[in-house]
C-alpha cells in the first residue's frame, strides 16, 4: 500500500468511526433520551431535561452528523478531520476539569476520556500526516496534487 493510500484509507477510516459514534448516541437520544442518561445514572426528571437531551445529543449531534458527511463528499476531509480532533479533545478536557474541579471520574468517565483522548491524539496524528504529503489542499481522496 503506497503512503496516498494509507492517509487516504486512515482518513476514511478515523471519519468513518466517528460519524457510527456520534450517530449510534444522536439516534439513541432521539429516540429515548433517558436511555442516553441512564449511561450516566442520570433521571430525567421533567420534560425540559428531556427535551434538552433529545436536542443537545440528539439533535445537534445529528447536525454534526450531516456537517461531516457533507464534508467528506465535498472533497474536505481534511477540514472534517481537524474539526473532530477538536471536538474529541474539548470532550477530553472537560473531562480533566471535572477531574480537577470534582474530582475523580467514574467508570463511564475513565472509559471514555481514554477513547476520547485517543480520538485526539489519532486525529492530531492525522492532521500532521496528511499536512506532511504533497497534496492537494482539502481532498477527501488523498491523490497527489498534479
Amino acid at each position: 500500500m503506497n503512503n496516498k493510500t494509507l492517509i487516504k484509507t486512515t482518513n476514511v477510516i478515523y471519519i468513518g468511526i466517528s460519524i457510527l459514534g456520534l450517530t449510534s448516541v444522536s439516534l439513541l437520544s432521539i429516540y429515548d433520551p433517558q436511555a442516553t442518561m441512564d449511561l450516566v445514572n442520570v433521571k430525567l426528571s421533567n420534560n425540559d431535561a428531556i427535551s434538552s437531551i433529545r436536542g443537545i445529543y440528539g439533535g445537534v449531534g445529528l447536525s454534526i452528523i450531516i456537517s461531516l458527511l457533507y464534508l467528506c463528499f465535498t472533497q474536505k476531509a481534511r477540514v472534517a478531520i481537524s474539526f473532530l480532533t477538536l471536538f474529541w479533545s474539548s470532550y477530553a478536557i472537560s473531562r480533566l476539569i471535572t477531574i480537577y474541579v470534582n474530582g475523580p471520574l467514574g467508570a463511564f468517565g475513565n472509559q471514555w476520556i481514554v477513547i476520547e483522548s485517543a480520538f485526539c491524539l489519532s486525529g492530531l496524528t492525522l492532521v500532521l500526516w496528511n499536512r506532511s504529503g504533497n497534496y492537494e489542499k482539502n481532498k477527501f481522496s488523498g491523490v497527489a496534487a498534479n
